[in-house]
């Protein structure tokens, strides 16, 4: 596994924590591809990330932990994440791990899809 990507990577999902937008889009590419997690699609660029995820956090609290690193062959990483989302009264929605699969173009993220355990 590139050392450079695994730390994007956790720099990227350490800002989404903080709600620190813009230094978790400084990680992604400008036509970045990022999936609707519970509406399912997805939005393209910064701009649309941005709407997506400053409507998400009125809805939920999601909290994502980076727990494993695969390279696979086909060049895009798999990344096993601890997810834990909570609606906005503190009550657990989910609690599992889930599989990240991110393509990564020009040393930044390009597209993210969702595999569940």
């Amino acid at each position: 596994m590139n050392v450079q990507i695994e730390g994007l990577i956790k720099r990227a999902y350490s800002a989404f924590n903080a709600r620190d937008i813009d230094t978790a889009l400084s990680a992604f590419h400008p036509e970045v591809e990022w999936p609707k997690a519970f509406e399912g699609g997805y939005v393209s660029g910064y701009e649309e990330v941005r709407k997506y995820w400053t409507r998400q956090w009125t809805e939920i609290d999601p909290n994502v932990k980076p727990i494993g690193f695969i390279e696979r062959t086909n060049g895009t990483v798999e990344v096993s994440v601890l997810q834990k989302v909570k609606d906005l009264n503190g009550d657990v929605v989910f609690d599992g791990v889930v599989k990240h699969i991110i393509t990564i173009q020009d040393n930044l993220f390009r597209r993210m899809d969702i595999e569940l355990e």
